[in-house]
């Protein structure tokens, strides 16, 4: 049985997006968020009923999203939320790891003091809402750094790919690693504080190993073999605590 699509867009038609735009967003934030499950069927006739549009956009919607990845078509079986196998979840995991580097390197060349003032701030109320162990607000503040990091960093054409890799990510490990809030937010304040600290080598390596870790983490949960070149990317906690960092 389909689950609800979140929070289905009103009156579609009178958005500035066009038609399928709003419909292949909705579908994309829905399979995002968990409400459809890798390998659950989407029925055209009963998203549409949903949504309150007509097949046509739909259907041109789940071709997007399959041309992303993110949905099979299947001639017989019809449209399919995509299974990530442990091997595509490996290299979105490795590509991501990557690019993150590169997003702090920016992000520490270009930091101002105005910027310095805004990652104070953050990491003060991350480490309220950690000591507080508030895992709704650390999760808010998960999204925070990254915009934050974005903002500083300024390079929208690598910004908007980091981010479908993120979104990827969040979606591969959605129903997993709520117990990791508190050690994913160290390892972001750690990169926050390289930022600030002006370090880019350290900053681009804490935040490519940040990545690796949540994969390493998350195939150990799932009891999968976790590959070599994760674990030889992921730091010992110890490189990850703020005290280690230059000035702390």
């Amino acid at each position: 049985m389909i689950s609800p699509v979140a929070r289905p867009v009103p009156k579609l038609g009178a958005s500035h997006l066009t038609l399928r735009q709003a419909v292949t967003d909705t579908l994309r934030q829905a399979i995002f968020s968990g409400k459809f499950s890798p390998g659950e069927r989407l029925v055209e006739e009963q998203l549409a009923a949903e949504l309150g549009v007509s097949r046509n956009p739909v259907g041109e919607a789940l071709r997007v999203l399959q041309a992303e990845g993110l949905v099979e078509i299947n001639p017989r079986r019809g449209a399919t939320v995509t299974k990530i196998s442990e091997e595509e979840a490996r290299e979105i995991v490795e590509l991501r790891a990557s690019l993150e580097g590169l997003c702090a390197r920016l992000a520490t060349r270009r930091c101002s003091p105005e910027d310095r003032a805004a990652i104070a701030e953050l990491l003060a109320r991350g480490e309220a809402a950690s000591a507080a162990d508030d895992g709704a607000a650390l999760s808010r503040l998960h999204t925070e750094v990254h915009q934050l990091m974005a903002r500083i960093g300024r390079n929208r054409h690598l910004n908007g790919f980091v981010q479908s890799l993120r979104d990827k990510t969040q979606w591969l490990y959605s129903t997993s690693l709520s117990w990791r809030a508190r050690q994913s937010w160290a390892e972001h304040a750690a990169i926050l504080a390289a930022v600030s600290a002006g370090d880019e080598e350290l900053a681009a390596i804490l935040a490519s190993r940040h990545v690796m870790s949540v994969g390493v983490s998350h195939a150990s949960e799932r009891g999968e073999a976790v590959d070599g070149a994760l674990r030889a990317g992921t730091p010992p906690p110890a490189q990850l605590r703020l005290e280690s960092l230059p000035g702390r």
